[in-house]
């Protein structure tokens, strides 16, 4: 759905939709939408601003994921609320290094006639997801030796502590 900055420049934009999973691409290939994405909410061009955008909602879906410890299929519900502001990008020097005002990180920008919802909610969802993925807090991983899954039976591997820096040493 294109949010138009013409058509926010009327009156306020309403969406309530619905995207079924594959709809939007998360450009990672352990990460996936496991249900639909429900998202509700409102833009608006804010008066008086020089076409600053305001964004407010709310999102819901289950996404799944690859765990970063023992490849299992680990899900992560993601039901949010969020309220943003996008300004239009300036024009200038490109490569040139700015300085940010207080405030101004909180900020993102568009180009064009307006923004993609589905380019915010797919921002939304990626920035609320962990860094590491992981099944639950005490997964214990892929063995090194064997490569067999922890969770599932102990393997019985010994770790080898031995340190090949000092391996010269033992010939004299």
């Amino acid at each position: 759905m294109f949010l138009s900055i013409h058509e926010m420049e009327l009156r306020k934009v309403r969406f309530d939709q619905t995207f079924p999973p594959g709809e939007i691409q998360f450009l990672e290939q352990q990460l996936w939408q496991a249900g639909p994405l429900r998202a509700t909410g409102v833009a608006e061009v804010l008066p008086n601003t020089g076409g600053e955008i305001r964004i407010q909602g709310r999102l819901a879906v289950r996404m799944e994921a690859e765990c970063d410890r023992c490849l299992n299929v680990a899900e992560y519900p993601v039901d949010m609320d969020f309220d943003l502001f996008y300004e239009p990008a300036k024009s200038g020097p490109e490569g040139r290094e700015i300085a940010l005002k207080a405030g101004e990180s909180e900020v993102d920008f568009y180009e064009g006639d307006g923004l993609e919802l589905e380019d915010v909610l797919r921002e939304q969802i990626l920035l609320s997801l962990p860094m590491q993925r992981i099944c639950s807090e005490d997964c214990k991983g892929i063995c090194p030796m064997c490569g067999k899954n922890r969770n599932l039976a102990d393997c019985g591997c010994q770790a080898r502590t031995t340190d090949d820096r000092w391996a010269a040493l033992r010939n004299l």
